[in-house]
């Protein structure tokens, strides 16, 4: 995740999470990315249920609930376990997480546990019962999915009024005194209505808006031909800079954040040098804390049955059930092949991205991607839109690494 709002126009600097020595049990929400232990945010999708039919869902969300689902006295020991570990956020996810009604239960026990909770929904069931459920349950925080306006929402999402149910469950959670922010993934059949997304913050005000990368996973893996070509997210890319930086300049409160591709990081940092070159060395720094790509380190996923996952992408890989052993155990076992390299990648990338001299800045991106498109973990992210000069790669770098720069070949 990359602050675009802060790290852009000086919102945020390093003394910041200095003051709190980079602790991630004593720092707020909003600085937790630049924390020097990582402790994860763990994504739980507890439930595979949903009321909508997104097509690009990474869970393949069902209309039915799934019978071996964790109940909810596995899920308070799993809430104790992620206390005691130091996890600091636990994401309650779906399909759709309100669905499930123990989420109001299970939210106010993590947070008396001192976990920060958070919940990644729909919007569609947020009534004004649920998002005072929600305030007193102690959840700090809202995510509501749209992925465009009015019919582009309502496409994706499978069911017409979708879009205005959604906004509704916003405004609940407003008057709710609920915080809460939109997520829009950003792809070929919506990234037109992209600034008009944006802009719902200033007409609904709505105080933060993150923006996803299509990651191919799921349902969402049948849409590789359907992600942004470099030049179409380049172009994005600037239209989210230039309207954190309009808000900001207007003395907005709105925060604009970028998920899913930590080349969006290294592109702000080469745009801090060339407009305001005195601040660059302090953006990098930040980044670098920041640490790109996460997954096996700062994010974890939980499924629905308990499996454990390098991040809510990666479902064709788990390395154990918290049914089975704790998940902190599971965490940090490096003894499967898979765990320990993400855990410590660098060494093991191969082409554009072990090359790449912002390697600190984005950790090699994400290799769920990489293995989607070249069926190989270690090759580069397809989705960085960086150009070789750009990244730092030299001509007899290029030479060596052809085979990973050429047309994508297919999957095996």
């Amino acid at each position: 995740m990359i602050g675009i709002t802060k790290l852009l126009c000086g919102a945020v600097t390093a003394s910041d999470p200095l003051r709190y020595g980079r602790d991630s049990s004593k720092m707020p929400a909003e600085l937790l990315r630049y924390s020097k232990d990582k402790k994860p945010i763990v994504v739980w999708n507890m439930t595979r249920k949903c009321n909508l039919h997104c097509i690009h869902c990474y869970i393949e969300a069902k209309d039915n609930p799934d019978p071996e689902e964790i109940s909810t006295q596995e899920a308070r020991i799993f809430i104790d376990d992620l206390a005691e570990f130091g996890a600091p956020v636990l994401l309650f996810s779906g399909g759709e997480p309100l669905i499930r009604e123990d989420l109001f239960e299970l939210g106010k026990y993590a947070a008396d546990k001192g976990i920060r909770t958070v919940i990644s929904t729909n919007g569609t069931l947020i009534t004004k019962d649920a998002a005072r459920r929600i305030k007193e349950a102690g959840f700090s925080y809202v995510g509501v999915s749209i992925d465009g306006i009015g019919d582009t929402n309502d496409k994706f999402r499978g069911k017409k009024g979708a879009f205005q149910e959604a906004i509704e469950g916003i405004k609940n959670c407003r008057k709710a005194d609920v915080k809460v922010g939109l997520r829009f993934t950003i792809n070929k059949h919506n990234f037109k209505d992209l600034e008009d997304t944006m802009n719902l913050m200033p007409s609904e005000d709505i105080p933060r808006c993150c923006i996803y990368h299509l990651v191919y996973a799921g349902r969402g893996s049948k849409m590789k031909e359907q992600d942004l070509t470099h030049e179409e997210t380049r172009n994005s890319v600037d239209l989210i800079f230039r309207k954190a930086k309009e808000f900001y300049k207007k003395g907005l409160p709105y925060e604009i954040l970028t998920v899913d591709n930590h080349t969006d990081g290294v592109y702000l940092y080469q745009t801090i040098l060339k407009e305001e070159p005195e601040r660059a060395r302090e953006v990098h720094q930040l980044l670098e804390w920041n640490g790109g790509n996460s997954s096996g380190i700062g994010i974890a996923c939980v499924g629905n049955q308990g499996s454990v996952y390098a991040d809510q992408f990666w479902r064709h890989h788990s390395f154990g059930n918290i049914r089975k052993r704790k998940f902190s155990e599971i965490w940090m076992d490096t003894s499967d092949p898979l765990m320990a390299g993400l855990k410590d990648r660098k060494k093991l990338l191969k082409g554009r991205c072990g090359a790449c001299k912002f390697l600190n800045l984005c950790n090699g991106n994400f290799r769920v991607r990489a293995e989607a498109i070249y069926d190989d973990v270690w090759a580069p992210d397809p989705a960085c839109y960086l150009s070789d000069k750009e990244i730092g790669i030299e001509e007899e770098v290029e030479n060596a690494v052809s085979l990973f720069t050429a047309e994508t070949p297919e999957k095996k």
